[in-house]
């Protein structure tokens, strides 16, 4: 069943990795989609083409989630176009690793994660509130680094994942006047080729997780595809961690 037919959705970050997998996904159930990118332009265009010959709408758009005013105009961008707004994903992110010992050389690559992982999730929302109607949808990709690390040299990283699962809860209260649902999903290591379960802390982190694999980016759309769909009309500020048992 077309659980999502007719509804509009904006991911950001949609063109790789669990971006990707979640506008397929949301495609596959019916929606109209419109995606963020920033370096991948051919990527994206093949998206595009591929939802639109599977019968969909699709639009890509290129904006850095860095910079609060370009993803606010996105959000702007995917209202005009399609005429309404009824699902935003805030999927873009990054991840800057570090020593406390390097905490002055990465200073500007850590104001940069926190543009990009907290600034531009806040952005996206307060502009997708002004188009929502009762019935939205809002789903923030967070870490379960929000809530757990296990080891070292994250702490940057974790707290802009934990802001951006608080920012979430927040505006939970906000809009749920309104009808409009706010729900973080945490995923935990997920096969992408940010952090591919060939890499270099793939076999440390294996060890760590209970069921003794990497996430797939399907099975984070998955759960996506529910919090957006009718089914989770009564879940809202919730907190969804996807880690295979990690922070077990």
């Amino acid at each position: 069943m077309s659980t999502l037919k007719g509804k509009i959705a904006l991911v950001t970050g949609g063109s790789r990795g669990i971006g990707s997998a979640i506008v397929h996904k949301l495609a596959s159930e019916g929606a109209h989609i419109a995606f963020t990118y920033i370096s991948s332009p051919d990527k994206a265009a093949a998206i595009v083409t591929e939802l639109e010959n599977n019968g969909g709408k699709a639009l890509a758009i290129k904006a850095d989630s860095g910079n609060s005013k370009e993803i606010a105009a996105a959000v702007k961008q995917t209202f005009d176009h399609f005429g309404a707004l009824d699902i935003l994903v805030n999927n873009a992110g990054i991840i800057v690793m570090g020593p406390i010992e390097q905490a002055d050389e990465l200073a500007d690559q850590y104001d940069r994660q926190i543009d990009v992982n907290v600034r531009g999730v806040a952005a996206a929302i307060r502009e997708a509130a002004k188009y929502m109607t009762e019935g939205g949808r809002i789903v923030t990709i967070s870490s379960a680094a929000a809530n757990y690390l296990g080891t070292g040299n994250m702490t940057d990283y974790a707290a802009t994942k934990a802001a951006a699962s608080a920012y979430a809860r927040g505006y939970a209260w906000d809009l749920g006047p309104r009808g409009i649902t706010v729900n973080t999903v945490q995923p935990g290591p997920v096969d992408t080729d940010m952090n591919p379960d060939d890499g270099q802390f793939a076999d440390f982190l294996r060890s760590k997780i209970a069921l003794g694999r990497y996430g797939k980016a399907s099975e984070i759309a998955a759960l996506v595809n529910f919090l957006v769909s009718p089914d989770s009309s009564f879940i809202t500020g919730a907190i969804f961690t996807i880690d295979g048992g990690l922070s077990a």
